[in-house]
């Protein structure tokens, strides 16, 4: 799914690795589910390793 050879990704990117929309992307957001950001300037970046961990705590509520 993910590129890991890139450290940091936009949300459109962060959306298309992990097969969701950007509405859900931001719904998530509204629900504090999403993955960590950084915010630089006016762009929002997501790192590999809060990709990570966002995958690993919906799978974890998936199960649950």
């Amino acid at each position: 799914m993910e590129n890991s050879s890139k450290s940091m990704m936009t949300v459109p990117e962060f959306c298309r690795d992990n097969a969701i929309s950007r509405s859900l992307f931001y719904k998530l957001r509204q629900r504090n589910i999403r993955p960590d950001v950084i915010k630089l300037g006016r762009r929002t970046l997501i790192s590999a390793e809060a990709a990570q961990e966002w995958r690993r705590r919906m799978q974890k509520l998936s199960r649950a």
